[in-house]
């Protein structure tokens, strides 16, 4: 007869086998850290959580390694060429996004960012055209991206040298920026609504990459249970979705989609010609996600790498008056600059690549689905898979760049002073899924700086030798709050 503890023993041993039989059957997937049931190899990570966790594991087990996030395989690609063998070389097999739990509630698998296949393609196809009609690239949208500079240019002014918290009014224009281009309006600062969206953003964009999104990535029938940022976040998330079905119901009412002037036009406009195909994804619920995914994916990064930016122009005094003085050599007294201007400044486009690389603003490159069973790099990457493509590392890597861990502008320069593209620098991504605003973020950045170190010498506060350079972790990962002071230039404009 069976005893309590002779069927514990039994039991036991059936789950051991069937662990020890999915680990057999799985050895020729990448290496990686000890696997665990439940929590499967992540405790890896989450132990000592840091900026390198992901390099420091590639130094353990290769450009090529699997983390198993409970029973889902994650395999990472480490390097500039173990990244370019996945996401440039065999893109088409990479190009799917990964049905995560968070990403699954927060995208429903719509819009551009989240969704895969006949969505997908339909909703980055028109994002892409409909960018290019509004101006992207041309004198249009850089009219708006000018006016939310003299803007940012007027409150640092107001502030007549005093030290200033600089995240919340980049933010304020960045935002206007999208808001521009997506509801064809811009808001004031003091507008209780956008500063609600603004918040929102706030705490929607912070939570993905922190511990708390593995955790509810890894348990998350428990932590829809729980109090925490997720709610939060999901709370952003859901005001944001408000906010955007209400500028539709207006745009709707106006009834300009024949002549349309912004984002949301041009997607109503869509859906009025392809209501007869029965193939169209183009409906009002892919357009809420597409306002969603370009508010998320356009604020927080550009709104961090500005702030970034003027952080190290004030740690960086002689980097900061070679720009200031390139820009005055070739501009001079002209009150415009514009972004094809940026060829005739390399020292300030050089600047501009190595503050992206310097401070790299992504902790890895965001998640990808493998589409179909690979052996690649002499390892099997399975169907269904997780991949992260750690362009970090490649931003980052020792054979790659001269001084890897240093702010050098000399990265991006060769020995007579002319910019150098290098094919290492993936910051924005690569392959099928590149970066959807791209070109936006670097007519942003280029307009914002130059316009802000043409009226401005940026220096710590007095009493504070140099201000703190270490990142808060996330996807996107900011640096702590600090305040600046803004001098006047002479020249300024």
């Amino acid at each position: 007869m069976w005893t309590s503890g002779t069927l514990i023993a039994a039991v036991l041993s059936v789950l051991s086998l069937c662990f020890l039989k999915r680990l057999w059957s799985r050895k020729n997937y990448p290496p990686g850290p000890l696997r665990l049931p439940v929590i499967g190899s992540a405790w890896r990570i989450l132990i000592n959580f840091s900026l390198d966790s992901f390099i420091k594991l590639a130094k353990d087990y290769g450009n090529v390694y699997t983390i198993w996030a409970g029973n889902l395989p994650v395999v990472v690609f480490s390097g500039f060429e173990a990244v370019k063998e996945a996401i440039i070389k065999h893109s088409e097999y990479f190009e799917e996004r990964p049905v995560s739990p968070f990403f699954e509630a927060i995208g429903e698998q719509k819009g551009i960012v989240f969704s895969n296949g006949q969505i997908w393609k339909q909703q980055r196809k028109f994002g892409l055209v409909t960018m290019r009609k509004l101006g992207l690239g041309k004198k249009g949208i850089e009219h708006q991206i000018e006016e939310q500079a003299h803007q940012l240019v007027q409150t640092f002014a107001d502030a007549k040298g005093q030290p200033l918290d600089p995240i919340i009014p980049i933010m304020n224009s960045v935002t206007n920026v999208i808001s521009a281009l997506t509801f064809g309006q811009r808001f004031s600062v003091g507008d209780e609504e956008f500063l609600k969206l603004r918040e929102a953003l706030f705490a929607f964009t912070k939570f993905a990459g922190t511990l708390f999104h593995f955790l509810y990535d890894l348990f998350p029938w428990i932590m829809k249970q729980l109090p925490g940022p997720h709610k939060k976040a999901f709370a952003g998330r859901d005001f944001i979705a408000s906010f955007a079905r209400k500028e539709i119901k207006k745009h709707k009412a106006y009834g300009a989609v024949q002549e349309p002037q912004d984002f949301i036009d041009y997607y109503l406009l869509q859906i009025e010609k392809s209501n007869r195909d029965p193939n169209s994804t183009y409906n009002e619920e892919n357009l809420l996600q597409c306002i969603i995914d370009l508010f998320s994916a356009g604020t927080e990064t550009t709104t961090s790498t500005l702030t970034w930016a003027l952080l190290l122009m004030a740690n960086y005094p002689d980097i900061q008056e070679k720009v200031q003085k390139e820009i005055d050599e070739v501009f001079g007294s002209s009150q415009s600059i514009f972004y094809e201007d940026l060829k005739k400044v390399p020292y300030t486009n050089a600047v501009i690549h190595e503050i992206l690389r310097f401070k790299c603003i992504f902790l890895f490159g965001v998640p990808r689905q493998c589409s179909k069973d690979q052996n690649m790099l002499g390892f099997f990457i399975p169907k269904g898979a997780t991949v992260i493509p750690d362009i970090r590392s490649v931003l980052f890597e020792p054979e790659k760049w001269e001084t890897p861990q240093k702010f050098n502008p000399n990265h991006f320069l060769d020995k007579d002073g002319r910019f150098v593209e290098r094919e290492e620098f993936l910051i924005f991504g690569a392959g099928a899924r590149v970066c959807l605003g791209m070109q936006l973020a670097r007519i942003e950045l280029f307009i914002f700086l130059t316009k802000l170190l043409r009226s401005f010498t940026f220096q710590p506060p007095e009493g504070v030798k140099k201000i703190n350079e270490e990142s808060v972790l996330g996807m996107v990962t900011s640096c702590y709050p600090y305040k600046i002071s803004a001098i006047p230039c002479n020249n300024g404009s």
